[in-house]
């Protein structure tokens, strides 16, 4: 069995079954969510890294990740022709830049684990390749600025290896995911010794995984509270337009009039599209009066201007019993801001939108308060970083999150976000209130679940109880440390070990 395996995977045939593994990935996350299919592209791409050359397995692995963000993150064409105006052709050659550059961590992973680890052995299967290519996720996801996007741990938030996150995080799922699809690649591989011994591995890391996720790591804090996500669906190509501002105004006033029963109202990121001492003493001072006459706090996205420096910040502004304001601190290259400002403004209309020079706020700043408890603020893309999220807790009884998503249409993005959003929900073990501008806004528990939501590209009010927590899940005392120190282990010690090759040396 081995031997056919490996002699069918030789030449163009492995080449081509790594571009379609990689291709399989992303339809294991939102908004398809066919999670098995993340363990068998591993699968499909362990195999065809085997027995091949340095130089073979960078090309595989580079064709792999071709695959897997050509189509998990093709939303990046939207964000750029739709709404950034640029022709289909430089859309096209931006996104295709951008495709095979993040390809370039799989190829660099095939390429060095071809290189250091060139005989098939247990080692090189179930704690080489799993451990590595954790590793290469938790490095997209901090290399330059990070791109976390697309990491396996996520596919998983609706199957049994979730249990791990509150314990380990996504880089743990992602471990364990990759774990699998070793010990998978052994039941094809090995002896009916090491098949037995693989089979029971795998059963009892699922098995117990799925024990796990049943713990209760953190309680509740007080009585449940009434929440209201106030989604706009003001589209991206008039937002910005002046006669578009009065008219966005009233439509948020208006839906925030009829939840006045609530304890906490949250509106998106940007929701307001002008500086805030351009609303201060008017609008947003009738609205604060309004909040406090109703009991009823409120968390607002808007922009706001440093009249000094003449830098401005993305902010979440909070009103009602306490104001206060959370600048944004990790910003999203041609999104938040334009690197290399002076080459490229004006080439496309993509990078001359309004507000598209923030600075980043603050790294440490006061926790937000609203309806009586503290409360953990990220802005957009923030929430994609587990690690980042949990500075605010234990401290922190609710986390929010306030987006604009109207960038990418009707594309796998916003389904991807909401599925991080779950992640990071489940590995604090907090509620998360997650308002975007059109969809989809989501109320989600301390276990990742779904509460309510909304429809996408509507006008609408998300309406649930969400239920403020007390404590702390190991993954918000011990973040992200014990996995990656644990998978440097892993990659460290086969080569101290100065043992004979395991029985699966096929050279």
């Amino acid at each position: 069995m081995k031997q056919i395996l490996l002699r069918n995977l030789a030449g163009w045939r492995g080449d081509a079954l790594s571009l379609l593994a990689g291709a399989l990935l992303p339809l294991a996350f939102a908004p398809l969510g066919l999670f098995p299919l993340a363990l068998l592209a591993l699968v499909l791409l362990f195999s065809v890294w085997l027995e091949a050359s340095p130089r073979r397995a960078l090309w595989r692995g580079w064709l792999f990740g071709v695959g897997q963000f050509g189509v998990g993150v093709s939303w990046v064409y939207v964000a750029i022709h739709d709404f950034g105006y640029a022709s289909i052709f430089l859309a096209s050659c931006l996104t295709a830049l951008f495709v095979a550059l993040l390809a370039l961590f799989p190829a660099v992973l095939g390429y060095l684990v071809a290189r250091f680890s060139p005989v098939i052995e247990w080692k090189k299967i179930l704690l080489i390749f799993p451990a590595a290519w954790t590793l290469f996720e938790w490095l997209r996801g901090w290399v330059l600025t990070g791109f976390p996007w697309l990491n396996v741990g996520y596919s998983q938030i609706d199957a049994p290896l979730a249990g791990l996150a509150p314990v380990f995080g996504v880089y743990g799922v992602s471990w364990a995911v990759a774990f699998s699809a070793g010990l998978l690649l052994t039941l094809l591989l090995a002896g009916k010794k090491q098949r037995i011994g693989a089979l029971a591995a795998l059963s009892a890391l699922w098995v117990g995984a799925a024990l796990l996720g049943q713990m209760q790591w953190t309680h509740a804090q007080g009585s449940p509270l009434r929440v209201a996500l106030v989604q706009g669906n003001i589209p991206q190509e008039i937002k910005w337009q002046p006669e578009q501002v009065q008219r966005t105004l009233d439509l948020y006033l208006d839906l925030t009039r009829q939840h006045w029963g609530s304890d906490l109202i949250v509106w998106p990121e940007a929701a307001l599209p002008v500086f805030y001492h351009q609303l201060a003493d008017t609008y947003l001072a009738g609205l604060q009066n309004e909040a406090r006459t109703h009991r009823t706090d409120m968390l607002i996205g808007i922009s706001v201007l440093e009249r000094e420096s003449q830098r401005y910040y993305n902010s979440m502004l909070s009103l009602g019993s306490s104001s206060g304001f959370y600048y944004k601190r990790h910003l999203v290259p041609f999104g938040d801001y334009l690197p290399f400002d002076d080459w490229l403004r004006g080439v496309i209309g993509f990078f001359d939108l309004p507000m598209s020079g923030y600075s980043a706020g603050p790294a440490t700043q006061p926790l937000l308060e609203a309806a009586g408890y503290k409360i953990g603020v990220s802005i957009c893309y923030e929430d994609v970083f587990g690690e980042e999220v949990i500075q605010a807790l234990p401290q922190a009884a609710l986390l929010v999150n306030g987006t604009n998503n109207a960038w990418y249409g009707d594309s796998f993005a916003p389904h991807q976000a909401l599925q991080m959003s779950r992640m990071r929900a489940l590995e604090a073990g907090r509620y998360m209130l997650r308002a975007t501008t059109n969809g989809i806004s989501a109320v989600i528990d301390a276990r990742g679940g779904i509460v309510a939501r909304s429809p996408q590209f509507a006008t609408h009010v998300v309406t649930a109880a969400a239920q403020p927590m007390a404590g702390a899940t190991p993954y918000v005392r011990w973040g992200n440390y014990p996995v990656v120190i644990a998978l440097l282990l892993a990659l460290v010690w086969p080569a101290l070990r100065a043992t004979k090759p395991g029985r699966f040396r096929v050279k």
